[in-house]
Protein backbone atom coordinates (compact mmCIF):
# COMPACT_ATOMS: atom_id res chain seq x y z
CA UNK A 1 0.00 0.00 0.00
CA UNK A 2 1.19 3.17 -1.16
CA UNK A 3 1.36 5.61 1.84
CA UNK A 4 0.09 9.55 2.07
CA UNK A 5 0.02 9.81 5.55
CA UNK A 6 3.47 9.55 7.26
CA UNK A 7 3.84 8.25 11.24
CA UNK A 8 3.44 11.43 12.60
CA UNK A 9 0.41 12.29 10.69
CA UNK A 10 -1.25 8.84 11.52
CA UNK A 11 -0.03 9.74 15.60
CA UNK A 12 -1.70 12.98 15.59
CA UNK A 13 -4.64 11.49 13.94
CA UNK A 14 -4.93 9.10 16.73
CA UNK A 15 -4.00 11.90 19.82
CA UNK A 16 -5.43 14.50 18.08
CA UNK A 17 -8.49 13.67 16.26
CA UNK A 18 -7.90 15.11 13.07
CA UNK A 19 -5.89 15.24 9.96
CA UNK A 20 -5.76 18.05 7.30
CA UNK A 21 -4.79 17.23 3.92
CA UNK A 22 -4.53 19.99 1.16
CA UNK A 23 -5.14 19.51 -2.49
CA UNK A 24 -6.93 16.12 -2.01
CA UNK A 25 -8.82 17.23 -5.41
CA UNK A 26 -8.33 19.96 -7.86
CA UNK A 27 -9.10 23.42 -7.74
CA UNK A 28 -11.18 22.46 -10.85
CA UNK A 29 -13.08 19.72 -9.33
CA UNK A 30 -14.02 22.77 -6.41
CA UNK A 31 -15.12 24.73 -9.23
CA UNK A 32 -16.91 22.64 -10.91
CA UNK A 33 -19.08 21.62 -7.76
CA UNK A 34 -19.74 25.18 -6.96
CA UNK A 35 -21.03 25.87 -10.46
CA UNK A 36 -23.73 23.48 -9.86
CA UNK A 37 -24.64 24.56 -6.29
CA UNK A 38 -24.51 28.49 -7.37
CA UNK A 39 -27.25 27.08 -10.23
CA UNK A 40 -29.17 25.51 -7.17
CA UNK A 41 -29.54 28.48 -5.23
CA UNK A 42 -30.87 30.36 -7.53
CA UNK A 43 -28.77 33.98 -6.14
CA UNK A 44 -26.68 36.01 -7.89
CA UNK A 45 -23.39 35.14 -7.02
CA UNK A 46 -21.82 38.76 -7.73
CA UNK A 47 -24.37 40.47 -6.22
CA UNK A 48 -24.23 40.02 -1.94
CA UNK A 49 -27.70 42.03 -1.46
CA UNK A 50 -29.05 38.90 -3.07
CA UNK A 51 -28.02 36.65 -0.12
CA UNK A 52 -30.44 36.58 2.35
CA UNK A 53 -30.22 33.79 5.01
CA UNK A 54 -27.09 32.96 7.07
CA UNK A 55 -27.42 29.23 5.95
CA UNK A 56 -28.69 27.54 3.01
CA UNK A 57 -29.09 23.75 2.69
CA UNK A 58 -28.91 21.76 0.05
CA UNK A 59 -28.92 17.91 -0.29
CA UNK A 60 -27.79 14.73 -1.86
CA UNK A 61 -24.98 16.03 -4.80
CA UNK A 62 -23.75 12.86 -6.72
CA UNK A 63 -23.00 14.00 -9.71
CA UNK A 64 -19.22 13.83 -11.27
CA UNK A 65 -17.57 16.66 -9.54
CA UNK A 66 -18.65 15.50 -6.14
CA UNK A 67 -18.03 12.09 -6.46
CA UNK A 68 -14.23 12.95 -7.77
CA UNK A 69 -13.25 14.84 -5.13
CA UNK A 70 -14.51 12.09 -2.63
CA UNK A 71 -12.72 9.87 -4.68
CA UNK A 72 -9.00 11.03 -5.60
CA UNK A 73 -6.28 8.59 -5.61
CA UNK A 74 -4.69 10.58 -2.45
CA UNK A 75 -7.90 10.24 -0.47
CA UNK A 76 -8.08 6.74 -1.19
CA UNK A 77 -4.78 5.83 0.18
CA UNK A 78 -5.34 7.85 3.06
CA UNK A 79 -8.88 5.70 4.00
CA UNK A 80 -6.88 2.85 3.74
CA UNK A 81 -4.41 4.03 6.13
CA UNK A 82 -7.17 5.30 8.81
CA UNK A 83 -9.92 2.76 8.77
CA UNK A 84 -8.37 -0.62 7.38
CA UNK A 85 -7.11 -1.27 3.88
CA UNK A 86 -10.54 -1.95 2.06
CA UNK A 87 -13.04 -1.66 4.99
CA UNK A 88 -14.62 1.14 3.30
CA UNK A 89 -17.08 1.71 1.06
CA UNK A 90 -16.03 4.56 -2.02
CA UNK A 91 -18.66 7.65 -1.55
CA UNK A 92 -21.14 7.76 -3.80
CA UNK A 93 -22.30 11.53 -2.97
CA UNK A 94 -21.65 14.50 -1.06
CA UNK A 95 -24.67 14.53 1.12
CA UNK A 96 -25.91 17.91 2.26
CA UNK A 97 -24.39 21.12 1.56
CA UNK A 98 -25.19 23.86 4.71
CA UNK A 99 -23.46 26.72 2.59
CA UNK A 100 -22.59 29.64 4.60
CA UNK A 101 -23.07 33.33 3.60
CA UNK A 102 -21.64 36.69 5.74
CA UNK A 103 -24.48 37.53 8.17
CA UNK A 104 -24.46 39.33 11.51
CA UNK A 105 -27.90 36.91 11.97
CA UNK A 106 -27.39 33.74 14.37
CA UNK A 107 -27.42 30.52 11.71
CA UNK A 108 -29.01 28.74 14.71
CA UNK A 109 -26.92 25.24 14.40
CA UNK A 110 -23.79 26.42 15.66
CA UNK A 111 -23.60 24.20 18.99
CA UNK A 112 -20.89 21.73 19.69
CA UNK A 113 -21.93 18.24 18.70
CA UNK A 114 -20.90 14.86 17.36
CA UNK A 115 -22.09 13.59 14.66
CA UNK A 116 -24.42 9.93 14.90
CA UNK A 117 -23.84 7.00 12.94
CA UNK A 118 -27.04 4.73 13.26
CA UNK A 119 -30.84 5.09 13.12
CA UNK A 120 -32.63 4.86 16.59
CA UNK A 121 -36.46 4.61 17.43
CA UNK A 122 -37.25 7.13 15.11
CA UNK A 123 -35.28 6.74 12.11
CA UNK A 124 -36.71 9.54 10.58
CA UNK A 125 -35.54 12.15 13.38
CA UNK A 126 -32.06 13.13 13.39
CA UNK A 127 -31.63 13.84 16.87
CA UNK A 128 -32.83 10.32 17.70
CA UNK A 129 -30.06 8.65 15.50
CA UNK A 130 -27.19 6.99 18.21
CA UNK A 131 -22.99 6.73 18.42
CA UNK A 132 -21.70 3.80 19.93
CA UNK A 133 -18.44 3.27 21.18
CA UNK A 134 -17.48 0.84 18.10
CA UNK A 135 -18.57 3.97 15.69
CA UNK A 136 -21.24 2.12 14.47
CA UNK A 137 -21.67 2.84 10.55
CA UNK A 138 -18.92 5.26 9.90
CA UNK A 139 -15.46 5.11 9.86
CA UNK A 140 -14.43 9.16 9.28
CA UNK A 141 -16.15 12.33 9.83
CA UNK A 142 -14.96 14.44 7.16
CA UNK A 143 -14.73 17.92 5.75
CA UNK A 144 -14.32 18.88 2.25
CA UNK A 145 -13.79 22.49 1.39
CA UNK A 146 -14.90 23.74 -1.84
CA UNK A 147 -14.27 27.66 -1.64
CA UNK A 148 -11.43 29.13 0.36
CA UNK A 149 -11.84 29.16 4.11
CA UNK A 150 -10.00 31.82 6.15
CA UNK A 151 -10.61 32.62 9.42
CA UNK A 152 -13.46 35.16 9.18
CA UNK A 153 -15.73 32.30 6.96
CA UNK A 154 -17.21 30.67 8.86
CA UNK A 155 -14.57 27.75 9.52
CA UNK A 156 -15.89 24.27 11.27
CA UNK A 157 -14.58 24.66 14.76
CA UNK A 158 -12.59 21.35 16.48
CA UNK A 159 -11.90 20.46 19.46
CA UNK A 160 -8.30 18.76 19.79
CA UNK A 161 -8.50 15.93 21.08
CA UNK A 162 -12.40 15.49 21.92
CA UNK A 163 -12.66 12.09 20.44
CA UNK A 164 -11.09 10.85 23.04
CA UNK A 165 -13.47 12.14 25.70
CA UNK A 166 -16.18 10.83 23.51
CA UNK A 167 -14.86 7.31 23.77
CA UNK A 168 -14.75 7.46 27.44
CA UNK A 169 -18.65 8.24 27.23
CA UNK A 170 -19.54 5.61 25.25
CA UNK A 171 -17.62 2.97 26.62
CA UNK A 172 -20.08 1.93 29.24
CA UNK A 173 -23.21 2.35 27.16
CA UNK A 174 -22.23 -0.80 24.71
CA UNK A 175 -24.03 -1.63 21.81
CA UNK A 176 -27.12 0.56 22.31
CA UNK A 177 -24.83 3.27 22.54
CA UNK A 178 -26.36 7.39 23.46
CA UNK A 179 -28.16 9.03 21.19
CA UNK A 180 -27.41 12.43 19.42
CA UNK A 181 -28.85 14.61 22.00
CA UNK A 182 -27.81 12.42 25.02
CA UNK A 183 -23.66 12.73 23.70
CA UNK A 184 -24.69 16.90 22.90
CA UNK A 185 -25.74 17.26 26.61
CA UNK A 186 -22.68 16.03 28.14
CA UNK A 187 -20.46 17.99 26.50
CA UNK A 188 -20.15 20.58 29.10
CA UNK A 189 -18.68 18.16 31.48
CA UNK A 190 -16.13 17.29 28.90
CA UNK A 191 -12.47 18.56 30.09
CA UNK A 192 -11.59 22.13 28.37
CA UNK A 193 -9.70 21.24 24.86
CA UNK A 194 -7.87 23.40 22.54
CA UNK A 195 -10.19 24.64 19.55
CA UNK A 196 -8.66 24.58 15.91
CA UNK A 197 -10.21 26.18 12.91
CA UNK A 198 -10.84 23.94 9.51
CA UNK A 199 -9.63 26.58 7.53
CA UNK A 200 -7.78 26.05 3.82
CA UNK A 201 -8.00 26.39 0.40
CA UNK A 202 -10.34 25.09 -2.25
CA UNK A 203 -9.60 21.33 -2.26
CA UNK A 204 -8.84 20.52 1.29
CA UNK A 205 -10.31 17.93 3.13
CA UNK A 206 -9.72 17.38 7.04
CA UNK A 207 -10.09 13.68 7.89
CA UNK A 208 -11.59 13.65 11.20
CA UNK A 209 -11.94 10.86 14.01
CA UNK A 210 -15.88 9.83 13.96
CA UNK A 211 -15.99 11.16 17.96
CA UNK A 212 -14.75 14.35 16.97
CA UNK A 213 -16.70 16.87 18.52
CA UNK A 214 -16.66 20.03 15.99
CA UNK A 215 -19.23 23.13 15.49
CA UNK A 216 -20.18 25.63 13.06
CA UNK A 217 -20.12 29.08 13.42
CA UNK A 218 -21.04 32.71 12.27
CA UNK A 219 -19.84 33.77 8.84
CA UNK A 220 -18.12 37.61 9.24
CA UNK A 221 -16.45 37.26 6.02
CA UNK A 222 -16.99 37.99 2.51
CA UNK A 223 -17.69 35.23 0.40
CA UNK A 224 -19.74 32.04 1.17
CA UNK A 225 -18.67 28.94 2.67
CA UNK A 226 -19.02 25.83 0.43
CA UNK A 227 -18.27 22.41 2.82
CA UNK A 228 -19.42 19.14 3.15
CA UNK A 229 -19.24 16.64 5.76
CA UNK A 230 -20.22 13.29 4.68
CA UNK A 231 -19.47 10.13 6.77
CA UNK A 232 -16.64 7.34 5.50
CA UNK A 233 -18.99 3.96 5.57
CA UNK A 234 -17.75 1.13 6.59
CA UNK A 235 -17.69 -2.07 4.64
CA UNK A 236 -16.92 -4.37 7.83
CA UNK A 237 -17.56 -2.64 11.78
CA UNK A 238 -14.61 -1.03 13.44
CA UNK A 239 -14.23 -2.46 16.83
CA UNK A 240 -12.49 -1.41 20.16
CA UNK A 241 -9.55 -4.23 19.81
CA UNK A 242 -8.91 -3.58 16.18
CA UNK A 243 -5.35 -2.49 14.98
CA UNK A 244 -6.50 0.75 12.36
CA UNK A 245 -5.24 4.31 13.72
CA UNK A 246 -9.51 5.12 13.98
CA UNK A 247 -9.46 1.86 16.19
CA UNK A 248 -6.52 2.71 18.14
CA UNK A 249 -8.18 6.07 19.37
CA UNK A 250 -10.73 4.18 21.09
CA UNK A 251 -7.98 2.11 22.79
CA UNK A 252 -6.04 4.65 23.88
CA UNK A 253 -9.09 6.81 25.00
CA UNK A 254 -9.96 3.45 27.53
CA UNK A 255 -7.19 1.92 28.61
Amino acid sequence: MEVILDSEQIENFVNKGFVCIENAFSREIAEAARDILWADLGLDRHDPASWKKPVVRLGMYAQTPFVQSANSPVLHRAYDQLVGVNNWLPPGSMGTFPIRFPSDEDPGDAGWHVDASFSGKDPASFFDWRINVHSKGRGLLMLFLYSEVGTHDAPTRIRVGSHLDVARLLLPKGDDGLSFMEVAHELESFPAREEVLATGKAGTVYLCHPFLVHAAQPHRGQNPKFMAQPPLLLRNELHIHGESPVERAIQLAIS
